[in-house]
């Protein structure tokens, strides 16, 4: 099979700089990274291609030979000098291509950054849990700890979590021989390739258990009820999902414990409504009140206030109390009260009731009216339709 020049492999000029090869090398790296392409032979070839091409081109001894003899000159149809390079030496002899530009060791979220340099034991993960947790206004205005009773799966008390009997009682895998993978050595177009799996005898954990736990069955977790205590920030909304890392089911023998997802579920408030991070009240006045002006007690989450109506209130009127609503999540802002004036209209009056209200309608006072200064009146009706 005839091998690709190595300046097309990069998409580089022959004069580009030791600079612009590594720039080339991160790109390509980036662009055909296992872990980006799982499962994608094509891909899984050009990274190591885009390999090969760096390793010849960034020492300045082995791309004057390329240059003058082209592959005969830098070890031939074997690539890479001649030696059989697995995916695990290509991650560790180009580390630090890979830890300068992914932010080093993998911490970009590309596991194959750690290949050949980390320990093959497996480390397992609990699963997570889900919680409903009911707030009232009150306590998403203000932040609350909760104490929560959970059942879950939790590391057994009588072994520790490990399984086992007591603590002789593990051999080491006679697969692995304790390191938790197994490798295999494959021959290809490009030399030999060694690729690393799981164990298959002791699933990752490199040991195997002789005795096991009399209470969890070698298992190392049983269900059990725990009171987990969180924390809530203020501002949570409705339907809202935080995740408290640690605190889902414990793993099976000292693993890592999965993470609670907490479901907020906001209770109705007897009075108040919300919206966003407003609040909203709907207050009914007497015509009187609402004519004369009147001074009327309303509920806010802090406790009652008193407000003042003003003479001549119009039903629908918006007044606004900032700063009584509830917080931002993770922020110092907070909504406002908002309290729609709603002039109340008996439906049953008596006939002194009738005579008075009839005698007051003819007066020019009581016909409407809107202000002509009020421009934005009918915008206002047009909204409280909506």
């Amino acid at each position: 099979m005839t091998k690709r020049d190595f300046y097309e492999i990069l998409e580089i000029s022959k004069s580009a700089s030791q600079d612009e090869i590594k720039k080339a090398y991160r790109k390509q790296a980036l662009k055909y990274h296992p872990d980006r392409n799982p499962d994608n032979k094509e891909a899984e070839e050009k990274f190591k291609e885009a390999a090969e091409a760096y390793e010849i081109l960034s020492n300045e001894q082995k791309r004057q030979r390329y240059d003058q003899y082209g592959h005969a000159g830098v070890g031939g149809a074997g690539g890479f000098s001649g030696q059989g390079m697995s995916m695990d030496d290509i991650f560790s002899n180009f580390g630090d291509i890979f830890g300068d530009f992914f932010g080093g060791g993998g911490s970009g979220g590309f596991s194959g950054f750690n290949r050949g340099r980390q320990s093959g034991r497996r480390v397992t993960k609990g699963s997570n849990i889900r919680v409903k947790v009911k707030l009232t206004l009150s306590e998403i205005a203000n932040g609350v700890e909760k104490k929560l009773k959970v059942n879950k799966y939790v590391a057994c008390k009588k072994c520790s979590g490990t399984g086992a009997a007591d603590g002789s009682s593990f051999n080491t895998c006679p697969t692995c021989r304790g390191a938790g993978q197994v490798t295999r050595v494959t021959n290809t177009f490009i030399g030999q390739m060694q690729t690393a799996s799981i164990c298959p005898t002791c699933n990752g954990e490199g040991k195997s258990i002789t005795s096991k736990c009399t209470s969890c069955y070698g298992e190392g977790i049983v269900k059990d009820d725990e009171v987990v205590t969180i924390n809530i920030p203020a501002g949570v909304a409705n339907g809202m999902q935080l995740s408290v890392s640690g605190r889902g089911n414990a793993a099976r023998r000292g693993g890592v414990n999965g993470d609670m997802i907490l479901a907020i579920e906001e209770e109705k408030h007897e009075e108040l409504l919300r919206d966003g991070n407003d609040l909203l009240y709907n207050l009914f006045v007497t015509f009187p009140d609402a004519t004369l002006g009147s001074n009327v007690e309303i509920p806010t989450l802090d406790g009652k206030v008193k407000i003042k109506i003003e003479q001549g209130t119009q039903s629908g009127k918006i007044l606004r109390l900032r700063g009584k609503g509830l917080p931002e999540i993770n922020s110092y802002g907070k909504g406002d009260l908002l309290v729609r004036v709603n002039v109340w209209v008996p439906k049953n009056i008596s006939k002194d009731e009738r005579k008075l209200l009839e005698k007051l309608n003819e007066s020019n006072n009581f016909q409407p009216n809107p202000e002509k200064s009020d421009k934005n009146f009918f915008e206002k009706m047009k909204d409280y339709f909506d």
